[in-house]
């Protein structure tokens, strides 16, 4: 844990149900869920992986953040007897702690097996990819407590799939397996089982030949018009173009193109 910084770095000091694995020469963070068989997240937990991810996103070291977990089942959802415990200025964070990949200037992704429900499935929904083996199930299954998603997940879920589907995934506690999740542009690919590991190790090394500052105003750019109107959202789309065009790492990209040779992103 010593190579992750952050002003709140004692409550890091022991982290609760996960680890964080860095490997530099890959320039890839791993966030492993560590509760098995199912990888319940508990309350603390929630608020320690905001402040890792606030922590791997100002690490030099990172380019991508890869969300997984150990065992067949990335994670049943949250420890609900700790939502009765929870003070209620605790529970008003819930949303805020598990939208931090998204906040997360970097691409973050989501490996995802097995089960997949209630904050699980939320700070999936907060990540930039999400790749779902065959055996993945998603849920929102709160409406069996008498509650509703509390993390952003019925928010989410409709700007990705609608009113109708998430309707009939939050109001019936449905289960989406990994395929339909897939099909209904959840997920970014599916894959067997066995290929899960191999795929996300693909879309990382993919991912670190790009321009990490053209990947962080795409990000941000992407995040920013998802509600706008069209008329924004391409004159913001410009405003990021025009300030792109006087970065290094463009030139870089245009000479290497004319070159044919591989570029040399900087991030400058």
């Amino acid at each position: 844990m010593s190579q992750l910084k952050h002003p709140a770095h004692t409550q890091l000091e022991q982290l609760d149900g996960f680890s964080v694995v860095i490997d530099e020469a890959r320039e890839r963070a791993d966030i492993v869920l560590s509760r098995p068989p199912f990888n319940i997240i508990s309350m603390p937990q929630r608020e320690q992986l905001r402040l890792v991810f606030e922590s791997l996103d100002e690490n030099p070291a990172v380019r991508v953040i890869v969300l997984r977990a150990h065992g067949e089942h990335f994670s049943s959802g949250g420890d609900i007897r700790g939502f009765l415990d929870a003070t209620p200025e605790h529970v008003s964070k819930l949303a805020w702690n598990i939208a931090a990949p998204s906040r997360c200037t970097k691409p973050v992704i989501a490996a995802n097996r097995g089960y997949c429900f209630g904050v699980g499935f939320e700070i999936s929904l907060a990540c930039d990819f999400r790749i779902v083996s065959e055996t993945s199930q998603y849920a929102l299954p709160e409406q069996k407590l008498g509650q509703i998603p509390g993390s952003g997940g019925s928010a989410r879920l409709q700007k990705m799939v609608g009113v109708t589907r998430t309707k009939d995934v939050v109001m019936r506690s449905r289960r989406i397996p990994g395929h339909q999740a897939y099909d209904w542009g959840i997920a970014t690919m599916c894959v067997s089982d066995s290929e899960l590991e191999a795929a996300t190790d693909e879309l990382v090394d993919e991912l670190r030949k790009f321009s990490p500052l053209a990947q962080r105003t795409a990000k941000k750019l992407l995040n920013d018009t998802e509600d706008s109107t069209l008329s924004i959202a391409i004159e913001l789309e410009g405003h990021c173009y025009s300030r792109l065009r006087s970065s290094d790492d463009f030139r870089e990209g245009v000479e290497a193109f004319h070159a044919k040779r591989p570029a040399k992103f900087m991030g400058s």
